[in-house]
């Protein structure tokens, strides 16, 4: 059984859920979910020891939020070098903040990344089955890499 840790960042509370969601798909495989802010994160300590990863923030101007490149900086000093990881966020027009994280995790962190890409889901789809359903496969999809 894998451990899975899925911090993010919500603002309105679309991309919380996305990460609820996600996590339900991690326990429906046996595995272990954990889901924390990023706010709760202060140490590179507090991201070691787990088996994946996933990170998620809303795209606002086209960017991730202040608070998730903090918490990418603290990811640079955990050593996540071949851990399997994934990215996902909400957004309303634009969708660039998974992205950019996941490219991070893949580049400067070398992690091992889901072959399905970061994960973007618009606002408005994420309270409906097909959102719910996306959710839960990407969860699926990453325990399958560990």
């Amino acid at each position: 059984m894998g451990k899975v840790l899925i911090a993010y960042f919500s603002r309105a509370g679309h991309t919380k859920q996305m990460a609820d969601y996600i996590a339900e798909g991690i326990r429906m495989t046996g595995n272990e979910a954990v889901i924390k802010k990023t706010s709760e994160i202060e140490k590179d300590s507090d991201i070691k020891g787990y088996d994946a990863y996933a990170f998620g923030s809303p795209t606002y101007h086209r960017d991730m939020v202040e608070s998730m490149k903090k918490f990418l900086f603290l990811c640079e000093k955990a050593g996540l070098q071949g851990k399997p990881g994934g990215a996902f966020g909400s957004y309303t027009h634009s969708g660039d903040a998974p992205k950019i994280i996941f490219d991070t995790q893949e580049f400067v962190f070398k992690m091992n990344v889901m072959k399905l890409g970061s994960f973007n889901l618009l606002e408005d789809k994420i309270d409906t089955a097909e959102g719910l359903k996306a959710c839960q496969d990407y969860g699926k999809a990453l325990v399958e890499m560990i």
